[in-house]
């Protein structure tokens, strides 16, 4: 399946970085984000991306049209003949598109104008391009074809350095706990989708709240609850975080190094 990744905003939260580079280009470790979200999509087979640009869309191209994997992966060298032999990295047969799908366009708008490259397909993929996780994708897609839903997303727990609260109409709180603990869950991202998602789009609107409520009142709008790791790439202490745990190790995203099987 082709895997779209929305990879056009601002990231303002992340200002210390994407100031000068495009979010997607944030380094987790060596490689950035998007390399690692790229990465795991491939262990799945899904190996056929389409990069919606915006903002610093240029950095984006570049990276990618220079890119060589010996520059942030072990490798062995022959002086001789200059023969690089890489360690522990399989060769990327990726194909990727580049779309300028605008500056200031929203999730809608980008996905509206690669909607061209998504005519032949039965099914897709999405996502943010900032969030990574160790979701079992084959059973995330098998899920969504039994589902007949047309749009489908990842549920995960918030941050759990939050807390629910529930207060009472005098002000005093009734209940105050974890929010793991709570039954509260929010859009993760990884997105599958059927064309007939445009059907519910209309000019100019947000993709997850207009085109998917229109989903949810025809019950074709599906979420895999995930109670494993997540995690967003949001602010500079999110990134420090997933510094550490590459650092580290082992770091749960990556599927294709911890046995998770591949389709």
């Amino acid at each position: 399946m082709k895997v779209v990744l929305f990879c056009g905003g601002l990231g303002t939260r992340l200002r210390e970085h994407s100031a000068t580079i495009p979010k997607p280009l944030v380094t987790v470790g060596y490689r950035p984000i998007i390399w690692h979200l790229m990465r795991y999509y491939a262990h799945f087979g899904h190996k056929d991306f389409i990069l919606c640009l915006g903002y610093r869309g240029d950095m984006i191209r570049e990276y990618f049209l220079n890119y060589r994997d010996c520059m942030s992966g072990d490798f062995t060298l022959s002086l001789a003949d200059q023969k690089v032999e890489m360690i522990g990295e399989e060769a990327h047969d990726w194909r990727i598109t580049f779309v300028d799908t605008g500056m200031h366009s929203n999730l809608g708008q980008r996905l509206m104008r690669v909607r061209h490259l998504l005519r032949e397909e039965p099914m897709f993929l999405a996502n943010y391009s900032d969030g990574l996780s160790d979701l079992d994708l084959r059973a995330a897609v098998d899920d969504f074809e039994r589902s007949g839903a047309t749009a489908s997303f990842l549920a995960v727990r918030p941050a759990q350095s939050f807390h629910t609260v529930v207060i009472g109409e005098d002000g005093h709180v009734q209940r105050l706990e974890s929010m793991n603990k709570s039954d509260v869950w929010v859009n993760g991202g990884f997105f599958c989708l059927r064309p007939e998602v445009f059907d519910a789009m209309r000019g100019g609107e947000e993709l997850v709240e207009q085109p998917f409520n229109r989903l949810l009142g025809q019950r074709k709008l599906h979420a895999r609850k995930h109670e494993g790791f997540w995690a967003a790439m949001d602010t500079f202490k999110d990134k420090i975080a997933l510094d550490r745990m590459e650092a580290q190790g082992p770091c749960p995203w990556m599927v294709w190094r911890n046995g998770s099987a591949a389709r």
